[in-house]
């Protein structure tokens, strides 16, 4: 996998309520060389943002307490973070979803469950490149 290489020290956050997809996304990205955050909630998300500035994230929708529309828009919404990308993460795959997702600002939706490819795809197509 050619640019599994270009992801090395790439921060990677993954918000998402489900211990199951936090753990297999870890464990996609941290063999792929990223450095990965993990947050349970959009709150919990927005605490380690500002300490940690990911250069990429996944957010899950569906949440409690502060769903991925909420938290999304919240990240667009500040000054500093607004150029991070956000990929929205939902086992939903209507359009009406990518169209809510799009009007909070993400910059793509991923269809779960993943698969490792199109995770480490995703990031290499969003993470700045070194140089």
């Amino acid at each position: 996998m050619a640019e599994a290489a270009s992801l090395r020290g790439v921060k990677v956050m993954v918000i998402d309520d489900s211990n199951t997809i936090r753990r297999s996304a870890e464990i996609f990205l941290v063999q792929a060389g990223c450095q990965v955050l993990l947050a349970e909630d959009g709150f919990d998300a927005l605490a380690k943002i500002a300490d940690h500035q990911p250069a990429v994230i996944f957010c899950d929708i569906v949440m409690p307490r502060l769903d991925g529309y909420q938290t999304c828009a919240l990240i667009k919404k500040n000054q500093r973070f607004r150029a991070t990308p956000v990929i929205m993460l939902s086992s939903k795959d209507g359009l009406f979803d990518r169209a809510r997702g799009r009007m909070v600002g993400s910059d793509q939706y991923l269809t779960k469950p993943f698969t490792k490819d199109s995770l480490l795809q995703t990031v290499a197509n969003f993470a700045p490149r070194s140089a």
